[in-house]
């Protein structure tokens, strides 16, 4: 998939890849050459991600090549094990849960997970979370808490899955409840929004002592599409609701919504998912160095701190 304001880098990296096959060959007389387009493309991405609106960051995070949470847990969590199923209603490939050693400390791990090719994306739902995702997230969360494991979850989203029968099994009773648990969870817990960040489908896995942002995610209560339905009934409004609802890295830096901002190399994950989750994992071991010294109650009273300072209102006298 190209997007309109990357065909450029598209044709700089197949010239690029044709002069490498070349250099591997033995053809040493392109190295000059190779490194020039190298020079060349990272000059051009910083400029094309430099500017982009929100609307083409939405087209960004939701990138089929971008990384997922399956990537991350491959580049940064060794000797993982998933759990499976809710203990109640059945298993929801949507949400990938277990266990694993993050820069050699055990971490539970929670993340949505959106699938690669057509198959498997119809196994996992396209990201959409059943009843039963949240409930097996949960029981991670319960877990962790017991053996006094910090927590890690990808939040990668359109939003929870609406259809009737995840309704009839307590969709939004599902989301709070995860919400919820994660607010007085007494162990560290950082979120990252690493694609998607949709609804309160997203921020069920959101309720973290610090949350951070991949450059191009988005995280919103709504998605634009949604958005423009609603107050235009207009889909060709997208932009503008992408606009207003304030759902880029920046725009939620400011706010205040989430504490950090992890930069993409060549200005977009999809370039290069393993340099991409270098600089994820040194946000995490930073996030979770700073939690690790304080007591559960602490945890619990800077989470309360976080999520309840944001916002403006005023009273009246």
């Amino acid at each position: 998939m190209q997007l309109d304001f990357e065909r450029e880098l598209w044709e700089i990296k197949e010239k690029k890849d044709k002069l490498l096959g070349l250099y591997r060959l033995g053809k040493g007389e392109v190295l000059a050459q190779l490194r020039q387009l190298r020079k060349e493309f990272k000059e051009k991405a910083r400029k094309v991600y430099k500017s982009l609106s929100p609307w083409e960051r939405v087209m960004i995070a939701r990138h089929p090549k971008r990384p997922h949470t399956s990537d991350y847990i491959k580049f940064l969590i060794k000797d993982f094990e998933e759990i499976h199923g809710d203990g109640c209603y059945g298993e929801d490939r949507a949400i990938v849960a277990g266990f694993g050693y993050f820069a050699g400390t055990p971490v539970a791990v929670v993340g949505h997970e959106k699938g690669k090719d057509t198959k498997e994306k119809i196994e996992r739902n396209f990201g959409m979370p059943h009843p039963e995702g949240y409930r097996k997230a949960i029981k991670l969360f319960k877990l962790a808490e017991k053996f006094r494991i910090p927590v890690i979850t990808f939040i990668d989203t359109p939003g929870a899955f609406p259809g009737i029968g995840a309704e009839e099994r307590g969709q939004s009773r599902a989301i709070a409840e995860s919400m919820l648990t994660m607010a007085f969870l007494k162990v560290p817990s950082v979120a990252v929004v690493i694609g998607e960040g949709g609804s309160g489908g997203a921020l069920a896995l959101g309720v973290a002592n610090r949350v951070c942002i991949l450059e191009n995610a988005y995280y919103s209560v709504i998605s634009p599409e949604g958005c423009a339905a609603i107050l235009w009934k207009d889909q060709s409004k997208v932009k503008e609701a992408a606009k207003a609802l304030k759902l880029t890295a920046k725009d939620l830096k400011e706010l205040g919504v989430v504490d950090c901002v992890i930069p993409e190399p060549f200005g977009a994950a999809h370039w290069n998912p393993r340099a991409t989750a270098f600089m994820l994992g040194k946000v995490l071991r930073r996030c979770l160095g700073e939690l690790c010294s304080l007591s559960p109650d602490e945890l619990v009273q800077d989470r309360m701190r976080k999520f309840t300072s944001m916002g403006v209102f005023k009273t009246e006298d």
